[in-house]
């Protein structure tokens, strides 16, 4: 059986920190896609109109204009259509608070972009050996 398709979905609000994490990707020398929303609501848009493009993995962010990452997640979690979807947790808050409830919404990762550094390149050989090695319905 062939690997499914490096897509990853961001959903970050921040453009500095988008294009931080594209520039990584970008250094891995595989073959990626990358598509970008900004929010909780368009994110659940992006997932519900683009079913045939599904991202392998999804990076959210918490802090968010209209819809939050959290509340995302739980609305995800919800949809029996999505709620396999693989989500790393990639954001500025290290709350105890928000880790745990991340984790009960069953997140594969969860990482603080300030423990990260300027690179986020860790984080991304991460990833690339997740989408490597990681079995995942289908």
């Amino acid at each position: 059986m062939t690997k499914p398709a490096f897509n990853v979905l961001l959903i970050e609000d921040d453009d500095v920190d988008a294009m931080v994490v594209e520039r990584a990707l970008c250094q891995l020398g595989c073959d990626y896609s990358l598509q970008r929303v900004k929010d909780g609501i368009e994110a659940l848009e992006w997932l519900h109109e683009n079913k045939s493009k599904r991202p392998f993995i999804t990076l959210l962010d918490l802090n968010m204009p209209r819809m939050g990452g959290l509340e995302m997640l739980e609305k995800v979690r919800q949809d029996e259509s999505l709620q396999d979807l693989p989500v790393f947790v990639l954001t500025t808050s290290n709350s105890p608070k928000e880790v745990a409830a991340s984790y009960r919404l069953n997140v594969a990762g969860y990482f603080s972009k300030t423990s990260l550094g300027q690179g986020f390149q860790s984080l991304s050989d991460l990833l690339v050996k997740y989408w490597q090695l990681a079995e995942l319905p289908r």
